[in-house]
């Protein structure tokens, strides 16, 4: 059910920016790649992108159940 919420309010989040330092290092970096070597480095920061997605999933789980036991705590 957390998977539920956590998918519906998905939505709601909003996404960071890339730091003005990610393109001062990034922008360059890409331009000097071959186009093979950009498509790998794209698949690299989809799975950068998916890692943290799953952090934060995995936090947001955690969260509520934190919050939830607080709550069962308080109301006991």
């Amino acid at each position: 059910m957390i998977d539920v919420i956590y998918n519906y309010r998905q939505g709601d989040i909003h996404a960071a920016e890339f730091s003005d330092e990610f393109n001062k290092l990034c922008i360059p970096f890409e331009k000097s790649l071959s186009e093979e070597q950009i498509d790998v480095f794209h698949k690299i920061l989809d799975c950068v992108s998916d890692t943290a997605a799953s952090e934060m999933r995995a936090a947001y789980k955690v969260g509520f159940k934190d919050g939830a036991a607080l709550m069962k705590e308080v109301h006991d």
